[in-house]
C-alpha cells in the first residue's frame, strides 16, 4: 500500500488491529513481526497503531503479547486430534475440545464487537478460527497468513471467509478453496529482522570459540530451543567424522548438555576444540547463522524463513510427529528445488555423512545449494503481509 492509500484510513483515531494466532512459535512470531513492521509503517506517516491479540489463556502467544506490551483477551479453543481411523475422530478428548468451538465464537465475536477493528490478521493455529470467525459474523475483514508451504487445518476454514489470503509459497495457492485463489498473495513468512543483519566474525568472539578454524566450513546444528534427542544423537555419533571437516556449534537444549560433553570427553584434543556446545543460543543466533556454512536443522515454517531469506546450505531433518506432516512438506519442497538436503527416511549418523559430507567437501556445491535457497527466500515478507493488511482496510 502506498501513501495515497495510508491517507485514506480514517485520520482521527489509530488504526484498530486484532491479531489472533498462536499455540507454537511458528504461528505467533510471524504475527509478532508483522505487528512490528506495521507499526512502523504507521508511524513512519504520523499514524498509531492499536493492536489486540486475541489467544487462548496461558498461551506462547499470551506470553508473547505481554512481553511486546500488546493488550491480550483470550477465548476458548478446541483443538480437532487428525487421525486416519475415523472412530478415533470421535474420541472423548475430540469431544469435549469440539464443545468448546461455539463457546470460543461466542467469546471473540464480543471481544471483535467491542474493539470493533479496521482488520483482523490471524496466522494460524486453532485459536484463529474462532476469532476469524467472529470476524466475519462481525463483518471485519479478515486477512489469513499461511506459513507454510501445506495448507493449515485452522487456514484452511478460514480462507473461505477471509477478505485476503496471504501464503508463503507459490504452490500453497492451489491448495486454497477455489473461491480465496484468485486473490491470494504471495508474501513470503516474515523474518525478524535481526535475523538478517548477524555478522560471523561476531559470532566468535561472543561465543568464546578459541578452537575455531577459519580454513574449515563451520556447521551449526540446532534442534530448537529445548533441543531434539534425534539431532543430538545422530550428530553425537557423527562427531570424529564431522569434526576433522569442519567446525561444529551445536544449540543441544539445557537439558541435554551434560549428556553430550560427556560423549565429547572421548574426542582427541586437535578435534574437540573445534566442538561448541551450547544449551542455548540466544542473542547471538544472527551471528552464528551468518558464521555458519552449513546448518543442520528442523524443518518448520520459521527455520525455512530464516535459512532462505539468509541463502543458507541446509540439511534438515524433519520432525515427523509435526502437524499434517508439515516439515516432511516444507523439506522435500525445497529439496526437490535442489536449495537444501533432506533426510527423509532413516535418520542415522550415516545417513547424515552421506547428505553433509558433499556440501563440506566442495565448496561449489554447497554454494549453489546456497544460491537456490536464497531465491525461495523472502526477506521482505513482513512489509509484503503489512501491504496485504493495509490492502484489506474497509474491505
Amino acid at each position: 500500500m502506498n501513501s495515497d492509500d495510508l491517507n485514506r484510513l480514517p485520520q482521527d483515531r489509530p488504526l484498530r488491529l486484532i491479531v489472533t494466532g498462536g499455540g507454537t512459535g511458528g504461528h505467533t512470531y510471524p504475527a509478532l513481526t508483522a505487528v512490528r513492521a506495521l507499526r512502523a509503517r504507521l508511524a513512519s506517516t504520523g499514524r498509531a497503531l492499536e493492536v489486540l491479540w486475541v489467544g487462548a489463556a496461558n498461551s506462547l502467544e499470551s506470553r508473547v503479547a505481554q512481553g511486546e506490551g500488546i493488550r491480550f483477551a483470550s477465548v476458548a479453543t478446541g483443538k480437532i486430534r487428525r487421525s486416519k481411523n475415523p472412530l478415533k475422530l470421535a474420541s472423548p478428548a475430540n469431544i469435549r475440545d469440539m464443545t468448546n468451538v461455539p463457546r470460543g465464537v461466542a467469546q471473540a465475536r464480543r471481544i471483535v464487537a467491542d474493539f470493533h477493528p479496521d482488520v483482523v490478521l490471524a496466522t494460524g493455529g486453532y485459536v484463529a478460527v474462532p476469532v476469524g470467525l467472529a470476524a466475519k459474523l462481525c463483518h471485519r475483514p479478515l486477512v489469513v497468513h499461511e506459513q507454510t508451504v501445506r495448507l493449515g487445518l485452522a487456514n484452511r476454514v478460514l480462507a473461505r471467509t477471509a477478505a485476503r489470503v496471504a501464503v508463503s509459497s507459490e504452490s500453497t495457492i492451489a491448495l486454497l478453496p477455489e473461491q480465496a485463489q484468485a486473490g491470494a498473495v504471495v508474501t513470503g513468512n516474515p523474518v525478524r529482522p535481526e535475523v538478517l543483519s548477524g555478522q560471523g566474525e561476531k559470532a566468535v568472539e561472543a561465543l568464546n570459540f578459541t578452537g575455531y578454524d577459519p580454513n574449515l566450513p563451520t556447521v551449526y546444528v540446532t534442534g530448537g530451543a529445548q533441543g531434539s534427542a534425534q539431532i543430538n544423537g545422530t550428530v553425537g555419533g557423527l562427531l570424529p567424522w564431522l569434526l576433522a571437516r569442519a567446525n561444529v556449534i551445536h544449540q543441544c537444549g539445557e537439558a541435554n548438555m551434560a549428556a553430550l560433553i560427556r560423549h565429547s570427553e572421548g574426542l582427541p584434543v586437535n578435534l574437540a576444540v573445534r566442538y561448541h556446545l551450547r544449551g542455548f543460543v540466544g542473542p547471538e543466533l544472527p551471528d552464528v547463522l551468518a558464521l555458519a556454512d552449513v546448518v543442520i536443522s528442523r524443518s518448520g515454517a520459521g527455520t525455512i524463513a530464516e535459512l532462505t531469506a539468509l541463502g543458507k546450505a541446509s540439511v534438515l531433518i524433519p520432525l515427523a510427529s509435526s502437524a499434517g506432516n508439515e516439515q516432511a512438506h516444507n523439506a522435500r519442497h525445497l529439496q526437490e528445488a535442489g536449495a537444501a538436503v533432506a533426510l527423509l527416511g532413516e535418520v542415522s549418523p550415516e545417513s547424515l555423512r552421506d547428505a553433509v559430507g558433499p556440501l563440506l567437501a566442495d565448496p561449489a556445491l554447497r554454494a549453489g545449494v546456497a544460491e537456490r535457497a536464497r531465491a525461495h527466500g523472502r526477506p521482505d515478507a513482513a512489509e509484503r503481509l503489512v501491504d496485504v493488511v493495509l490492502s484489506a482496510v474497509g474491505a
